[in-house]
């Protein structure tokens, strides 16, 4: 009997329980399981990974609470500059776009870069205008602006001033991200993401990095991370987490929760959903929370924000 699985994630460094009010968790909650279900629907009706993960990335790029699209958060410059990432595990395929401001899906254009050009990463208003002759929807930079992401950014402004308090998680930074494995055997990972606020401008983190953020190998896994990016970049952590466990044979729990260990041993927090060929589900994280979902191989669906 064929199985699929999909496992996503809205970030990692979560405000605490006392801080999250009811109405605020439960909005989280419902977004993450409808983003959850759009991309499993699309497993179920016998579709592909790279469509599941597109999918439930875009409704989570198009939803203000994510810091991707919509909600993405304000360089110091007070922009927003987009990245964005997918990979293929069956071909070893790849596209990324980063620092594009007009694209309201960059998900979309990073599949368009994978699909319909040589390249595996553009950036800037080349991205920008490639994505435009794709015929993917254009956007005035206004439509990414939510006023409290813009808000997170004079707090932040006040804060290096010595006149504020510091940013709390959910305000510094966050991801969007889903990995899929679908009926034909195929895995697949896309991530998107905003930065962080108060990024210098043109900081690229390592979701649009292949093997750094996002990564996908039908011998291994599929891996979106989620934190901070530069550490996540500098041990390549999801080819990381993949080679564990094709040359030591770990587990996907095993590899992702050591690799994991090694971007805190540098100094880095964040999280990573991960599924493997076999269908298995890893959501690890180091941080005091992660906005996570997943719908199992048996159809179970598992929503959680802070540590069980």
């Amino acid at each position: 009997m064929p199985i699929f699985a999909i496992a996503i994630h809205g970030g990692a460094g979560t405000i605490s329980r006392v801080a999250l009010s009811s109405e605020r968790e439960q909005a989280y909650r419902t977004a993450l399981e409808s983003a959850a279900r759009s991309g499993h629907r699309i497993l179920a009706n016998h579709g592909s990974s790279l469509d599941a993960v597109t999918t439930a990335v875009m409704a989570l790029e198009d939803d203000p609470l994510f810091n991707a699209g919509h909600g993405a958060v304000f360089s110091a410059a007070g922009v927003n500059e987009l990245d964005a990432a997918i990979m293929d595990g069956a071909s070893l395929k790849a596209g990324a776009v980063a620092c594009v401001k007009r694209v309201r899906n960059p998900v979309l254009a990073a599949r368009a870069v994978m699909e319909k050009t040589p390249h595996v990463m553009l950036a800037g208003p080349g991205a920008d205008a490639f994505a435009a002759t794709q015929g993917l929807a254009i956007v005035d930079p206004e439509y990414f602006y939510t006023q409290g992401r813009w808000d997170a950014l004079q707090r932040e402004i006040a804060r290096r001033g010595g006149n504020g308090e510091a940013l709390s998680e959910e305000d510094k930074h966050g991801t969007v991200g889903a990995v899929a494995l679908d009926a034909a055997g195929n895995l697949a990972a896309a991530t998107s993401t905003g930065g962080h606020t108060h990024k210098l401008p043109g900081r690229v983190g390592d979701t649009p990095i292949i093997g750094a953020g996002t990564y996908a190998d039908n011998r291994a896994c599929a891996i979106s991370a989620t934190g901070d990016g530069e550490y996540f970049i500098r041990l390549n952590a999801g080819h990381e987490i993949a080679a564990r466990m094709r040359f030591f044979g770990e587990s996907l729990q095993q590899a992702a929760q050591v690799v994991l260990r090694e971007v805190e041993h540098l100094g880095g927090s964040g999280g990573v959903v991960a599924v493997d060929r076999q269908g298995h589900v890893a959501m690890p994280f180091n941080t005091q929370g992660m906005y996570r979902a997943a719908i199992d191989t048996n159809g179970r669906l598992h929503v959680a924000i802070h540590r069980p």
